[in-house]
């Protein structure tokens, strides 16, 4: 990064979060971590801010740091053509999904607000008491993975990647050692002019006797790296977590909308 930024934590610090404050120390930028889901007043805007947490609680202090967030379009991965995904992905609202009579992968696009896992039909969803009816979703044909990816991405280039599952399994190994190297790094290629914003973290797998296909894609500032270098990652999360008047033309469309929040 040109400018050194002072890189915020949220209050629950993940094995990524200490890898990203030990590669931004090493590189001589300030950490902090919020103890609550507040700003405090001195940090509030501040001039060359960064932020590594989940959506819940980006959401909660990205406004008060004078963050833009860059994600990927919630209906992006429905709107890859099949030869990306290798099965039919469907972007809808969970009331819709609600009435699916037949199994499928049903997933928020870009939050945790329920699991996303395979249900049987609608009825296993999460009803209108807990989510709202118009909270978008993500309904996916279920396919198997053999082998599974994390690249992170930056100006359409993966800078690091891990595989982190094999046979939907964890198994955590840096891609620059995994045997199917080229041919993650071939068909992450296949995915410029998608549509996607200048930093990302996209998920990728190998489909059993069918092919390579896009997994799923999740924004920078949010993702576990796995075994991913995290001196390289913490590059792309910078680039997707920073002041909101840095972002040019091009990536203003994928800011995430943060709430604005009121205090007492």
């Amino acid at each position: 990064m040109s400018t050194l930024r002072t890189l915020f934590l949220s209050p629950r610090v993940t094995a990524t979060g200490h890898a990203f404050a030990d590669a931004a120390r090493r590189r001589g930028a300030r950490v902090e971590t919020l103890r609550d889901w507040r700003v405090p007043p001195q940090w509030r805007a501040a001039p060359a801010a960064s932020l590594y947490s989940g959506p819940l609680f980006a959401d909660a202090v990205a406004r008060e740091l004078g963050l833009g967030l860059l994600e990927a379009p919630q209906d992006w991965l429905a709107r890859l053509p099949y030869e990306l995904t290798l099965r039919k992905v469907e972007f809808t609202t969970i009331a819709q999904a609600r009435a699916l009579r037949r199994p499928a992968f049903v997933k928020p696009p870009n939050d945790k607000s329920f699991p996303a896992r395979v249900y049987r039909d609608g009825s296993g969803l999460p009803g209108s008491d807990a989510v709202d009816g118009t909270e978008p979703v993500l309904v996916s044909d279920i396919v198997t993975f053999a082998a599974e990816y994390r690249l992170f991405v930056r100006d359409g280039e993966v800078r690091t990647g891990s595989r982190y599952a094999t046979g939907g399994d964890l198994d955590v190994v840096p891609l620059e050692r995994d045997a199917r190297r080229s041919e993650v790094l071939a068909f992450a290629e296949r995915l410029a002019g998608t549509g996607l914003p200048s930093a990302v973290v996209v998920d990728v797998g190998l489909i059993e006797s069918a092919g390579w296909a896009v997994v799923e894609a999740n924004a920078a500032w949010a993702s576990g790296h796995y075994a991913c270098d995290a001196d390289t990652a913490l590059d792309v999360v910078l680039h997707a977590a920073r002041p909101e008047g840095e972002f040019g033309t091009a990536d203003r469309r994928f800011l995430r909308h943060t709430p604005a929040v009121v205090r007492d």
